[in-house]
C-alpha cells in the first residue's frame, strides 16, 4: 500500500511540475499591419440648363444680347481645377472664348455665322472665358478647390449684333476641367 501511496503522490508532484512549468512558460507574440488606401483625385463636369445658353428670338436689329447658363463642377476634396471653354473650331471658335453660331436647321445659301463671346461675368465688358486653363495655371479659365460637392458656376454668352439672315443658330462649346 504504501508502494500506491508512494507512486500517487509522486504523480500528484509530477502533475504539479508540469503545471507550473506550462504557466511559467506561456508567452505572447505579436505583430502589426496597417490598412491602408490612395485617394487619387478626380472630378466631373456637368453643363445646366438644358445644356444650352438661350440667346432667345430677337429681331435682326438686336444688339448686346446676353444670355446664361451654369456648369457644376463636383472634383475630390482640396483638389485643383481649371476650367477652359472651347467654342467649335468648325465655326471659327478660338482659345479666347470667341465663337460663331452657324444655321441649326441647314437653311439653303445661309452662310452667316453670328459672333458671340463666352465669359464669367455678366454684361458686353465680362471676363472673358476662353480655353488657356491647364493642369497648373488658370489662364483665361476659371479656377476652383475641390469640396467633394458639386460647385456651380455661371457661364454668359454675349452676342453685340444680331444683323443676319434670319435663321435659327447655334455652336457647340466644350468644357475642359483640368486638375
Amino acid at each position: 500500500m504504501t508502494n500506491i501511496k508512494t507512486l500517487i503522490a509522486k504523480a500528484a508532484l509530477v502533475a504539479s511540475a508540469i503545471g507550473l512549468a506550462s504557466s511559467a512558460n506561456a508567452a505572447t507574440a505579436t505583430a502589426s499591419f496597417q490598412v491602408v488606401i490612395t485617394i487619387q483625385s478626380a472630378c466631373t463636369v456637368t453643363a445646366g440648363a438644358a445644356s444650352k445658353i438661350d440667346l432667345g428670338s430677337v429681331l435682326s436689329s438686336a444688339t448686346n444680347t446676353l444670355g446664361a447658363s451654369s456648369i457644376a463642377v463636383t472634383c475630390s476634396k482640396k483638389t485643383p481645377y481649371y476650367i477652359g471653354l472651347a467654342p467649335s473650331v468648325a465655326n471659327g471658335g478660338t482659345t479666347t472664348g470667341a465663337g460663331a453660331m452657324s444655321t441649326s436647321t441647314a437653311l439653303a445659301g445661309n452662310t452667316d455665322k453670328v459672333p458671340y463671346q463666352l465669359t464669367s461675368t455678366a454684361g458686353a465688358t465680362g471676363t472673358v472665358w476662353g480655353n488657356t486653363a491647364t493642369s497648373t495655371t488658370v489662364g483665361n479659365g476659371v479656377s476652383g478647390i475641390g469640396s467633394g460637392a458639386a460647385q456651380t458656376l455661371s457661364v454668359y454668352a454675349y452676342a453685340a449684333s444680331a444683323n443676319f439672315t434670319p435663321d435659327s443658330y447655334a455652336d457647340t462649346v466644350t468644357v475642359n476641367v483640368n486638375y
